[in-house]
């Protein structure tokens, strides 16, 4: 058996080794205690009922508040409908009905007529309105020609349909709304008013 003292070297190395084997042990249990705090994580949020009712697994509320609001049929709203023509564009545009009744919640299509009466092709812009303006908050636009210019050749015809709702929360004092178009030649250089930029600017 060999009783030498060990060098210097030998001792460092010996060190070194003991430190490496306590920084090995130290990685492996964080490792370790990580892996497990994801089952630990979700245990306690069904037992707890984090994110939502217990037993319901963590995004089931985002994927909840894509749900449609329900419709609200004890109610019903008339929904006037209006169209103007600015002056400079030779077009013919009028709604296909003069009003509807809906229901607050419920998805709603109706459709414009549009016709270019001149002998050039023509580009257009609608400029929506709400009235009472204290339902503009309330009524949605899914999807409308007025979000987009609209380009009509000589003689040419359409109809430009509006998908919109209106929320349960508007107040009952609304019976009636009224939804309304300006059609502008975006041609011309009109001076616009600040309520007409911005419902172009907002027509979504």
């Amino acid at each position: 058996m060999n009783d030498a003292p060990l060098s210097r070297a030998e001792l460092t190395a010996a060190k070194n080794k003991t430190v490496t084997r306590r920084l090995f042990l130290v990685v492996l249990g964080m490792f370790g205690f990580g892996f497990a705090m994801v089952p630990l994580y979700r245990l306690a949020c069904e037992v707890g009922g984090i994110n939502g009712v217990a037993g319901t697994p963590a995004g089931r509320v985002a994927d909840t508040a894509n749900i449609p609001k329900p419709v609200d049929t004890s109610r019903v709203i008339t929904v006037q409908l209006d169209a103007t023509v600015n002056t400079g564009l030779p077009w013919e545009f009028r709604p296909l009905v003069k009003q509807i009744q809906v229901h607050p919640g419920e998805k709603v299509a109706v459709s414009y007529y549009a016709k270019n009466l001149s002998d050039q092709p023509i580009t257009g812009q609608a400029v929506p309105g709400i009235t009472p303006w204290q339902v503009t908050q309330h009524f949605s636009k899914i999807e409308c020609f007025c979000f987009t210019k609209q380009v009509l050749q000589p003689g040419e015809a359409k109809e430009m349909p509006v998908y919109f709702t209106i929320d349960p929360a508007v107040d009952k004092q609304y019976a009636t709304v009224t939804l309304s178009y300006t059609f502008m030649n975006t041609e011309r250089d009109y001076t616009l008013t600040p309520a007409q930029h911005a419902a172009m600017n907002t027509s979504h």
